[in-house]
């Protein structure tokens, strides 16, 4: 079976397993729980270890037929040139500054990223790598801090949990002309809402726990190279990998530093509940996004509440942003209240969502960003990324609107 590219985004995926043949006549592809594969002639077997043959398997951590499976739908979404699944979002994220970036490079970050993003950042400084974070909502400041050795720029699509969304337009056409490598962290937007080929990204990192998968029952991360950069010129691939056809030598070094060397591999039982999570992608994001804004709206005229951040809001600091590159705002909303004494008592009062770290479950997640995900980072870093002490981070879930607006009405009452 094939299906035609101009079929819409679900159509496509929820096909997408069968385009490869799935054994047996399978509506989904199976689960391989193998860690060994074997061939009959070792020349086969030798192709597969040096990488001149076209797909193969032989060791468990460099991918399974499952998880390869689920690299191919995750392409197909991107519709992008390679995918690589990892076991955690953070595991992709280390992989491509590891794996690409060595002592004496200098990265280019945006001071708006996940906190464990952030906390990888001093580990690159202790290992030779320079770091400069700069706020990039204006590709003004990514382009000032650019050196001779700068070889990535990194940038959330949008922030966690501040909402902010980079100049995606501007620093793409500014990475083309210097040649450098532009990764985005799509987790947040998923490949539903935004692609950030679109915008001249070479590499796109998602957490598949969130968006992708979308159940919050499975763990995993995945990096798509986009076929746009050259990997020709850059400077970083080793000479091992410098064979056949460029478009492929980035992917190859991650894979085989990230997942042979590391040893970041999502295993097949995870890839397996991933794939099926995928299939609901834009149902969820449509709903989670209307019910967000919904929510947000709603937040934003109630007295107790100072600030609300969601990109959708036309008081957002880039709502222009993000009207011209998402189809929707996402999940993600962060609000603060007038009186900071308030925070944990109104987390307290509300009923539905779940106290919880973790974001894009089916159900509504609600944390204090201060006293929790970001009180490591302290309150200096916390103040460059715009956290307030009172700030609450929501993830929306699929409960229904009338049910929230209910809930959030009684907790702020009192506030």
């Amino acid at each position: 079976m094939t299906t035609p590219q101009n079929h819409s985004f679900t159509t496509q995926i929820v096909h997408a397993d069968r385009l490869g043949g799935a054994e047996q006549g399978a509506i989904h592809k199976p689960i391989h729980t193998s860690v060994q594969y074997g061939y009959e002639k070792v020349e086969d077997l030798i192709a597969v270890f040096q990488g001149t043959a076209k797909g193969g398997f032989n060791y468990a951590r460099q991918g399974t037929p499952t998880t390869a499976a689920l690299e191919a739908k995750i392409t197909q979404m991107e519709r992008g040139h390679g995918s690589i699944v990892f076991s955690t979002g953070m595991a992709g994220i280390c992989a491509v500054f590891l794996t690409l970036l060595k002592a004496g490079d200098h990265l280019v970050a945006s001071q708006f990223v996940f906190g464990n993003t952030n906390s990888v950042f001093g580990t690159l400084a202790d290992l030779g790598i320079e770091v400069t974070t700069v706020d990039v909502t204006d590709a003004a400041n990514v382009a000032a801090a650019l050196r001779p050795n700068t070889r990535m720029v990194f940038v959330e699509t949008i922030a966690n949990p501040g909402t902010q969304i980079p100049d995606l337009e501007g620093i793409g056409a500014l990475c083309q002309q210097r040649g450098v490598l532009y990764v985005v962290d799509n987790t947040v937007a998923s490949p539903y809402l935004f692609r950030a080929a679109t915008v001249g990204a070479g590499l796109v990192v998602n957490s598949l726990t969130k968006s992708i998968g979308g159940q919050g029952d499975a763990l995993g991360g995945v990096i798509t190279d986009t076929g746009l950069y050259d990997w020709s010129g850059y400077p970083n691939i080793f000479a091992a990998y410098r064979k056949g056809d460029a478009k492929g030598w980035g992917l190859q070094q991650l894979r085989k530093k990230g997942l042979r060397d590391m040893g970041g591999t999502l295993s097949s039982h995870a890839a397996h509940q991933l794939a099926l999570g995928a299939e609901t992608l834009s149902l969820r994001m449509d709903r989670t996004s209307a019910t967000a804004l919904a929510l947000a709206q709603w937040l934003e005229a109630h007295p107790a509440v100072s600030r609300v951040l969601y990109p959708m809001l036309p008081s957002h600091p880039q709502h222009a942003f993000a009207r011209k590159h998402l189809k929707a705002g996402s999940w993600l909303l962060s609000f603060e209240l007038r009186n900071p004494d308030q925070c944990l008592a109104v987390c307290n009062r509300l009923q539905l969502p779940i106290k919880a770290t973790g974001l894009a479950d089916t159900r509504t997640l609600i944390i204090p960003v201060a006293h929790t995900i970001f009180w490591e980072a302290g309150s200096a870093v916390r103040a460059t990324m715009g956290i307030a002490d009172s700030m609450i981070r929501l993830s929306v879930g699929l409960e229904e609107v009338e049910d929230l607006l209910a809930d959030f009405e009684q907790a702020l009452a009192g506030a």
